[in-house]
């Protein structure tokens, strides 16, 4: 299904007067880094013989998309919020050491999602360029993708002039195994005009349930 967008109403909304302040008045962005444990998950994925990074963009994004204060964005200039957002990350070409974007529709059933992850990167994935996909990405697309040569404590990104841009990015570093726990370092680079400090705590508390326990998502 396409994600679909809700207006939001700035008499009644909660957040207008901190939107207004932090995107007009005082526009600031902050990231937050934590460690993420992922025992349970790739263990899971290991004995299915199935890969971790869509894996890491289904469960990324299915907590995302469960808050509207990560999904809140501009359509033809009307402020609302996307009911599911549509991961864009970053295919790696090691022949020249490049790397292109592309994107995956989300769906709630972690097979459909992978499966069409897989299909995607199959046809796609040997396209070079700044997308790999001839289309025009859908504007519910979030940034989120992987550095994985790297173990980071900190991790931040400087994008310029990117307007009236809301969504997260989320960026992931090497996967590391110390005394049997398979841990992974996350960034999450957010607007403060859409989301506090409380609405990141819901989402890592979310996203590390759903690392813990795989049995609720995979089939």
């Amino acid at each position: 299904m396409e994600p679909k967008f809700y207006l939001i109403d700035m008499k009644t909304w909660p957040r207008a007067q901190m939107f207004y302040y932090f995107s007009q008045m005082a526009p600031t962005g902050y990231t937050i880094n934590v460690t993420v444990n992922a025992t349970a998950t790739r263990h899971a994925l290991k004995e299915r013989g199935l890969k971790f990074f869509p894996a890491y963009l289904y469960l990324v994004t299915r907590t995302l998309s469960q808050q509207s204060e990560f999904t809140t964005a501009y359509m033809d200039d009307q402020l609302g919020y996307w009911d599911a957002l549509t991961p864009l990350y970053a295919v790696f070409h090691d022949d020249n050491k490049t790397f292109s974007f592309l994107w995956t529709p989300y769906n709630e059933d972690f097979t459909t999602f992978y499966n069409s992850y897989i299909e995607d990167t199959r046809e796609y994935s040997h396209v070079h360029g700044v997308l790999d996909k001839p289309d025009t990405p859908p504007p519910s697309c979030y940034t989120v993708s992987c550095v994985p040569w790297i173990s980071f404590d900190g991790f931040a990104l400087h994008c310029y002039n990117l307007g009236k841009y809301y969504f997260p990015s989320v960026e992931a570093g090497h996967i590391s195994e110390s005394d049997g726990c398979i841990s992974m370092p996350l960034s999450l680079t957010l607007h403060h005009a859409a989301k506090d400090g409380y609405h990141v705590q819901q989402f890592l508390l979310e996203l590390e349930r759903l690392f813990n326990k795989p049995s609720c998502w995979l089939p």
